[in-house]
C-alpha cells in the first residue's frame, strides 16, 4: 500500500538565470505564466481531498519546475508561507522543492528554514565538466559540491537530479556522475534520459547534426548501472524516466528515442533480468539436471522480473530452450530479491 504522497507544484522556469540547451520549461510543465496563491491552495486542497482516507501517512507539497530559490524573494515568501500554513495546520507534512546548485548560499538556507522547508533538490545533471559547459549549465562542478554540503550542514534533506546522455556525455562518465553523487551522499535521486524538447538549443543542435541522442537501448543501459550504484549506496531513487503528460509522450513535442511512457520499468526490468541470469547460471554451473526452471519474486516485485511487455520472459526461452521457465510469487522474499529453483513440470 502507498503511504506516501507528493502533491506537485510547478513553478515553470520562474527563477532561471539562464536556458540549458536541453531546457523548454513550459512544455515539460504544461504551464506558462506564473502559479498564482489561489491556485496552489485549491491543488492542495483537491490533492488533499482525492487521498484522504487512503492510508497515507507522509505528504509532501513539491515546487517542481523553475529554480525556486532564484525567484525573487517576496514570491518565494508568498509560496512558502501557503505551504507552511497546511504544514502547521498538519494537513501536509513536509515541504519540498527543487533549484540549481549556484542558487544556494547561507542567506538562502536560512530563509528556507524560517518556512519550516525540509527537502531540497539539486539540478545537478552531470559531474562532468564538459558535459556541463556544453549543456550550457552556467556552473562547475565545484559548485555541486559546496551546495550540497551545505544543504546537509544546514540539516536539510538532499536531492540530487542526474541525466544521462547530454552533449558530450558517455556512459562511463554517467556511471562517474552516479559514483561522485554517492560520495556527496543525497537521500534522493532522480535518474533522467534526455530527450530532446521541440523550441530548445538541443533540438537545433538535433537538426543540424550537431547531437545524436541515445537508443533507447543505450539510455537503459546507463540508467541501469547508475540505478544500481545508488541503490546499492542506499539512495531512494524516487523517479526514473520523465512522466507520461500531455506534452511529455509519444505524441507530444519531443523528438529522438529515448522517451518511453514506462522507462522506469524497462530499468528496473533489466536489473531483474541480470539477477535472474545469475542465479540460473548459479544453477547450470551446479550442474543440475532438471529441465524445468520456476523464478520467484514477492509480487511487488513481480512486474519487474517478467518485465515490460513480458520482454524477460521471451528473453529466457530465446537465449535458454533446453529449459522451461515459470514464473511465479513468494511474498516471504524481500522486495528486488529474486531466486531460480529447479522444477518439476
Amino acid at each position: 500500500m502507498k503511504t506516501h504522497a507528493i502533491i506537485p507544484i510547478f513553478i515553470p522556469h520562474l527563477g532561471c538565470p539562464n536556458d540549458c540547451v536541453f531546457c523548454n520549461q513550459k512544455t515539460i510543465t504544461a504551464k506558462n505564466k506564473p502559479v498564482e496563491r489561489e491556485e496552489i491552495m485549491d491543488l492542495l486542497d483537491r490533492y488533499l481531498k482525492t487521498i484522504s482516507h487512503r492510508g497515507i501517512r507522509t505528504v509532501e507539497a513539491a515546487f517542481y519546475g523553475g529554480s525556486f530559490t532564484g525567484i525573487p524573494l517576496s514570491q518565494q515568501r508568498e509560496y512558502l508561507s501557503i505551504a507552511k500554513e497546511y504544514k502547521d495546520r498538519g494537513l501536509i507534512h513536509k515541504i519540498h522543492l527543487s533549484t540549481r546548485p549556484d542558487y544556494i548560499d547561507e542567506a538562502i538556507l536560512t530563509h528556507l528554514k524560517e518556512y519550516d522547508v525540509d527537502i531540497i533538490e539539486l539540478g545537478v545533471q552531470s559531474f562532468d565538466e564538459e558535459v556541463l559547459k556544453l549543456s550550457n549549465r552556467g556552473h562547475n562542478r565545484e559548485i555541486i559540491y559546496q551546495s550540497s554540503r551545505l544543504i546537509k550542514t544546514y540539516g536539510f534533506q538532499l536531492g540530487h537530479q542526474l541525466m544521462i546522455g547530454l552533449p558530450g556525455d558517455s556512459h562511463e562518465k554517467s556511471v562517474a556522475s552516479a559514483l561522485e553523487s554517492v560520495s556527496v551522499g543525497p537521500s534522493i535521486a532522480r535518474l533522467y534520459p534526455t530527450i530532446i524538447i521541440q523550441n530548445t538549443e538541443l533540438y537545433q543542435m538535433y537538426r543540424k547534426g550537431a547531437y545524436t541522442p541515445l537508443t533507447l537501448e543505450e539510455a537503459v543501459r546507463t540508467t541501469k548501472d547508475m540505478y544500481v550504484i545508488l541503490q546499492n549506496a542506499g539512495i531512494n531513487i524516487i523517479r526514473v524516466g520523465l512522466k507520461s503528460t500531455d506534452f511529455i509522450s509519444e505524441n507530444g513535442e519531443i523528438t529522438g528515442g529515448t522517451y518511453h511512457p514506462a522507462f522506469r520499468q524497462l530499468v528496473e526490468g533489466e536489473i531483474a533480468k541480470e539477477k535472474l541470469e545469475k542465479e540460473l547460471q548459479s544453477l547450470i554451473i551446479q550442474g543440475f539436471y532438471h529441465k524445468a526452471i520456476t523464478f520467484f519474486s514477492n509480487s511487488t516485485s513481480f512486474s519487474n522480473m517478467i518485465g515490460n511487455k513480458k520482454c524477460n520472459r521471451y528473453y529466457f526461452e530465446k537465449k535458454y530452450p533446453q529449459y522451461r521457465f515459470s514464473f511465479r510469487m513468494k511474498d516471504t522474499l524481500p522486495e528486488d530479491t529474486y531466486i531460480a529453483e529447479p522444477a518439476d513440470f
